[in-house]
């Protein structure tokens, strides 16, 4: 996934996925599994008589074969394009018409399917996703026009895109080696070849019960939906599935600077970029001392790089800090700003840098860790408020290896952080010999 779209998710997503020992009760939710092996989780929320029905699958653009970019994507396409009971396109017209919505999305770690219906319509759409999980049809009556379908979405999404085509390109530069570097929705000569044949030996790969995790957030209780469940998904017989085997990422020895020109461009944005670790893959320990770290820096309006580059002065027009530690391998922290235009990139760098090594050497105080601590504590409160918010907390966590624990007991460990653990992060991931930095530029293409 691209660092657009690592950010997307936002403070709450990347947060809410830590572990610890003793349950917090966050969400209140509960967890149960099938004989099929298929993982359960209930968050029950009666303010209003609705329902999230997500089934994420734990595999994503990552686990792709070698040359096969794009198949995870194309398949979350296909799953809406029929069964034998339920013809291509009826799906979501299905949902529509009992007054709900649904979509899908993937990533590099999982792909996962969700509709938001009333509370009495949750049977129904049990019946629906456990239909595709076991009985997808894929022909090439429905892969030739869906396989049309991706390339115009990489067109307009990507191609179009300035600032999409430019963070696929920092990717390639951050990872060297690790599936990470290949864009989620494919790379368009791979996504010409996508066959019938590639999308089914997917499907049987991958999409199994006991490979899948059903979460049920909002006004039902977990005894009905386990009725429902054994109901739907019981009878669905579980099948041997691989273990998620990816390459390890060598050690970075260099620094990158990569930089673009567009006309569709209007202001300068820069970026700078480092591995780091994540909730289960590198040094796990500094994950959450690098939340915090983030947040210190840039996450607020007092925050040293939007304080210092934006108010006091005035060299962009928004400056924070990015890291998302909810991924199944290595993670990416990092720096993001927008140009005042008129604004040498030279001079900006300057008082960036300035900022950094300020903080580096001691500048940040137990105070500001304390606030950003609170901030974040505060925003794992305020999630509980949400229909769908806890529903994609959880999936998330459960499909990258964390477990219901693991998410619940999150504010507890945030609370946990010290000054110097922040410190101790910040110079575990920070060095300018192994930076990636991307400036994309108005002006004309070379």
């Amino acid at each position: 996934m691209n660092a657009l779209c690592r950010a997307a998710l936002g403070l709450l997503l990347l947060a809410l996925a830590g572990a610890g020992p003793a349950r917090a009760e966050l969400f209140e939710a509960h967890e149960f599994k099938l004989a099929n092996g298929l993982t359960a989780v209930v968050i029950p929320n009666h303010r209003a008589p609705i329902v999230t029905q997500m089934v994420w699958y734990k595999v994503g653009a990552a686990d792709e074969p070698l040359g096969k970019s794009g198949i995870a994507h194309f398949l979350e396409h296909l799953m809406f394009r029929g069964t034998k009971s339920v013809p291509p396109g009826a799906f979501s017209r299905i949902v529509a018409e009992n007054g709900g919505r649904d979509n899908a999305f993937t990533t590099h770690d999982y792909t996962a399917f969700f509709q938001q219906v009333a509370a009495d319509r949750l049977e129904l759409v049990m019946k629906l996703e456990s239909d595709r999980m076991a009985n997808l049809q894929i022909t090439d009556k429905v892969v030739t026009p869906e396989r049309e379908v991706i390339l115009e979405e990489r067109r307009q999404r990507i191609d179009n895109n300035p600032a999409a085509l430019f963070d696929e390109q920092l990717d390639t530069a951050l990872f060297l080696h690790h599936p990470y570097r290949i864009p989620t929705i494919g790379w368009e000569s791979e996504m010409h070849g996508l066959t019938t044949a590639d999308a089914r030996a997917f499907y049987r790969r991958w999409y199994a019960p006991n490979n899948a995790i059903l979460v049920v957030a909002g006004d039902v209780t977990t005894q009905q939906v386990k009725a429902l469940a054994e109901k739907y998904y019981g009878d669905i017989p579980a099948r041997a599935v691989p273990a998620r085997h990816r390459v390890a990422e060598p050690p970075k020895v260099a620094a990158a600077r990569l930089s673009m020109k567009s006309p569709r461009v209007s202001e300068v944005s820069w970026t700078q970029e480092f591995l780091a670790p994540s909730y289960r893959a590198g040094d796990k320990q500094y994950a959450y001392a690098l939340e915090v770290l983030a947040e210190v820096l840039g996450g607020s309006a007092d925050s040293p790089l939007y304080k210092g580059l934006v108010v006091d002065h005035p060299l962009a027009l928004s400056a924070g800090a990015f890291y998302d530690p909810n991924v199944y391998d290595l993670a990416t922290f990092g720096f993001s700003a927008r140009l005042k235009n008129g604004v040498a990139v030279a001079d900006f760098e300057t008082a960036f840098d300035a900022i950094i090594k300020h903080a580096l050497e001691g500048g940040i105080s137990n105070e500001a860790v304390e606030r950003a601590k609170k901030r974040m504590v505060s925003a794992a409160a305020f999630a509980r408020d949400s229909l769908s918010g806890p529903a994609r907390i959880v999936g998330a966590a459960l499909a990258t290896g964390r477990s219901l624990d693991d998410v619940e007991n999150w504010p507890e460990r945030i609370g946990a952080v010290t000054l110097d653990q922040v410190l101790a992060a910040a110079h575990l991931v920070i060095h300018d010999d192994i930076a990636v930095t991307g400036v994309l530029m108005p002006g004309p293409t070379s």
